[in-house]
C-alpha cells in the first residue's frame, strides 16, 4: 500500500489534478470538503473552516497532508470583509488541522501547503527568491499571515514545506481563461505599464512539484513555484494572442482605469513579480515546460 495523503481544497483546479496523478502513483488519498460527495477511490471527510469542526477521523493512518483550501482571490471585490474571509480560509484551515493533529493520535510527518509570490508584492525589476523580504499591500499581508499559520507545524516536529505559486495556466480554469477572453473578442491589450513580471507556470508543472515536494523528504521551508524565466504582462498577451491567432491593441489599458475597475484587487494584475525558482531546482526537480510557447502550444492542442 502506499502512502496515504490527506488532500484540502481537493475539487479546486490544482487540487483535482493532484488526486489523479496521486491515484496514479498509488498512493491512498483522503478529502476534506465542505459538503458530502464521492469520489471514486477517495475518502471524503466534512469540516467548517468558519465554525471550527472537523472530522477528526480524516487523519486515520494519514502520513502527510497537502493544504491547499483557501478563498479565491480574484473572485469578488476586496471589501474588508472579503478580505478578512480570505486571511481567515488560510489561518484558520491550518489552525484548525494542527489542532486535531495534536488533540488525536495520528501518524502525520508532512505538511505541504500551498502560498503565493503575492508574498513579495509590486517589486518591479527586483529578482525575487525566497529569502527575499516580504512586500506591504494585502496580498503579501495574507500570504504573510498565511505562512505564520504553517510555520506552526515545525514546533510539533513535522516537515513543513510552502509552496509560493505563481500564475498556473490552465485551459479551463484559473488565469488563463480571463486573460484569454477579451484576446479572443479582439480587445487584447497589455495592463498598466504592461512591462509588469509575471511568474506563470504550466498546470502539469504544478501538479508536479507538490507531488516532487511529497517524496523528496529534504525539502523544507518555502519554495517559488514558477517557470524558470518570468516574462512580460505585454509578452504573455501577445503569447496568448499567437495561439488564438487574435491581434493585440497597440495601447496598453491605464493603471488607473484597471484601479477604477478593479480597485485594490487590481494588484493581482499589476504587481510585478520577478521570482527565480533555483532554490527549487537545487533540489533537483525538472520543469517540463520552461517557455511559454511550449506552454500554451500544449494547452491549446497544438
Amino acid at each position: 500500500m502506499g502512502e496515504h495523503i490527506l488532500i484540502t481544497g481537493a475539487t479546486g483546479m490544482l487540487g483535482k489534478e493532484l488526486m489523479t496523478t496521486l491515484l496514479a502513483r498509488g498512493y491512498r488519498i483522503s478529502i476534506l470538503a465542505r459538503k458530502p460527495q464521492t469520489i471514486p477511490n477517495v475518502n471524503v471527510y466534512l469540516w467548517d473552516v468558519y465554525r471550527q469542526k472537523i472530522d477528526a477521523n480524516c487523519l486515520n493512518e494519514v502520513d502527510s497532508i497537502i493544504h491547499l483550501a483557501g478563498e479565491n482571490i480574484s473572485k469578488g471585490k476586496w471589501t474588508e470583509k472579503r478580505k478578512k474571509q480570505i486571511i481567515d480560509s488560510r489561518v484558520l484551515s491550518a489552525g484548525l488541522l494542527y489542532q486535531t493533529i495534536a488533540a488525536h493520535k495520528n501518524q502525520v510527518r508532512d505538511f505541504i501547503s500551498a502560498s503565493a509570490v503575492g508574498y513579495y508584492g509590486d517589486r518591479g525589476e527586483e529578482i525575487l527568491n525566497e529569502e527575499s523580504a516580504a512586500g506591504d499591500d494585502f496580498l503579501a499581508e495574507s500570504c504573510l499571515q498565511w505562512e505564520f499559520a504553517v510555520d506552526q507545524g515545525k514546533a510539533m516536529g513535522l516537515r513543513v514545506v510552502k509552496i509560493r505559486t505563481g500564475v498556473v495556466l490552465s485551459k479551463e480554469e484559473g488565469a488563463l481563461p480571463a486573460m484569454a477572453t477579451p484576446v479572443k473578442w479582439f480587445a487584447g491589450a497589455a495592463l498598466g505599464t504592461g512591462k509588469q513580471w509575471i511568474p506563470w507556470i504550466h498546470h502539469h508543472d504544478m501538479t508536479q512539484i507538490y507531488l516532487h515536494a511529497l517524496e523528496n523528504k529534504s525539502m523544507k521551508g518555502a519554495y517559488n513555484a514558477c517557470a524558470p524565466f518570468p516574462i512580460t504582462n505585454a509578452c504573455l498577451t501577445k503569447a496568448i494572442a499567437a495561439k488564438l491567432h487574435r491581434p493585440v491593441w497597440p495601447f496598453h489599458v491605464p493603471e488607473k482605469v484597471m484601479k477604477i475597475l478593479l480597485g485594490e484587487m487590481s494588484a493581482i494584475v499589476l504587481n510585478s513579480t520577478n521570482t527565480s525558482v533555483q532554490h527549487l531546482l537545487d533540489t533537483g526537480f525538472i520543469f517540463n515546460f520552461t517557455l511559454l510557447d511550449k506552454a500554451l502550444s500544449d494547452i491549446y492542442g497544438e
